[in-house]
């Protein structure tokens, strides 16, 4: 997302200074957190990880590149659809 964010927005082809900090800094929080794989959306999430400048960072890049994620990842878009917690147990097993 961050990636499409810095094209659209900044209209760099590699990420910018900028955006390549804010990614270096969501990669390290989500290799430290204690939830691995597990973890759910950061909005729901009971321990927020981020500093309070880099969640408004990212929540903005997730904002703006959200819709655009449709038509460059498609398939990732439909795993970010929500889905409501008693169907979640019915679909894993």
């Amino acid at each position: 997302m961050i990636r499409i964010y810095c094209k659209k927005k900044h209209r760099e082809k590699e990420l910018c200074a900028e955006c390549q900090s804010l990614n270096e800094y969501a990669m390290k929080r989500l290799s430290h957190c204690k939830f691995g794989e597990e973890k759910t959306a950061c909005a729901k999430c009971p321990i927020h990880c981020y500093q309070p400048v880099y969640r408004q960072k990212i929540k903005g890049v997730m904002r703006f590149s959200g819709p655009w994620m449709l038509l460059y990842h498609p398939l990732e878009s439909i795993r970010h659809i929500p889905i409501p917690h008693k169907l979640r147990k019915s679909i894993s097993r």
